[in-house]
């Protein structure tokens, strides 16, 4: 019929847009990392720790922040991390978030000034983050000891703590086994354990999903705070009683990502 609307050209300009958010959301990304690589690295071999340290967790929750604003002007996401409002006058307490994808330490991040953020060593030399993330003070994953000292290190001074008790992205439903470095830098520093509700619609950045690979848009995400953990000698019980709580959380939540496709157009 003439007139009528072509279903097939329709899908073809959805994908086309989906692909330049996908490239113009990365690249924005990788711009603020570039731009301020050089200052990190300067300012940290310039200024001690008491004064880089501040400056590098500022910069990079502005950065995140934008990074959250673009996406959403784009209309690539929706991002709801309202809940973390006010977290940040707290005092120190460990943040423990369930860990469906890699925007997962960005959302949180972008809502706090001052969190020591544990990441994998292998990222602390990365070209784009590590420069970043060494002015910023974060920690290295391993060795397991000196991990756990620095953070207990990190919030006597009065830093927010930021790790995934799942330890890597979630691949089985609903969480992965949870790891007990939480409870024990808990128990160590004498600090809570608050945990962090992440839920999604989407697979996007899932375990084993290719960094370029076209997500259907726009993209949910949603931040709850769950409950709080008080400290406990007894690591292996509250590692047993964290992971029960977020799995009955993740199981019960109303988004679920569907599984990852194993391929996509």
């Amino acid at each position: 019929m003439a007139g009528a609307a072509d279903p097939s050209g329709t899908v073809r300009m959805s994908r086309a847009r989906e692909y330049l958010c996908l490239y113009l959301g990365l690249g924005f990304l990788g711009l603020e990392c570039l731009v301020w690589l050089p200052f990190a690295a300067l300012l940290h071999g310039l200024l001690p720790a008491s004064l880089g340290q501040p400056v590098g967790r500022r910069v990079i929750r502005f950065g995140f922040a934008l990074y959250l604003r673009w996406l959403s002007l784009l209309g690539a996401c929706r991002f709801d991390v309202s809940a973390l409002d006010g977290l940040a006058d707290e005092g120190p307490m460990i943040i423990a978030p369930n860990h469906p994808c890699l925007l997962d330490a960005v959302m949180v991040i972008s809502c706090l000034p001052n969190v020591a953020c544990i990441m994998k060593a292998s990222l602390m030399g990365n070209l784009f983050l590590g420069a970043a993330a060494r002015l910023a003070g974060y920690i290295r994953n391993e060795p397991t000891l000196a991990m756990v000292l620095s953070a207990v290190t990190e919030l006597g001074r009065g830093s927010q703590l930021l790790l995934f008790p799942e330890g890597t992205r979630t691949v089985r439903d609903p969480i992965n086994r949870c790891l007990p470095s939480a409870a024990i830098i808990s128990g160590r520093s004498g600090v809570p354990i608050q945990t962090v509700l992440i839920e999604t619609d989407s697979a996007y950045l899932s375990k084993g999903w290719p960094l370029f690979r076209r997500p259907d848009m726009p993209i949910t995400y949603r931040l709850r705070l769950g409950r709080r953990f008080a400290p406990s000698a007894d690591h292996e019980a509250l590692t047993a009683e964290l992971e029960r709580y977020l799995s009955e959380e993740m199981q019960a939540s109303d988004m679920k990502p569907p599984a990852a496709p194993a391929s996509q157009p």
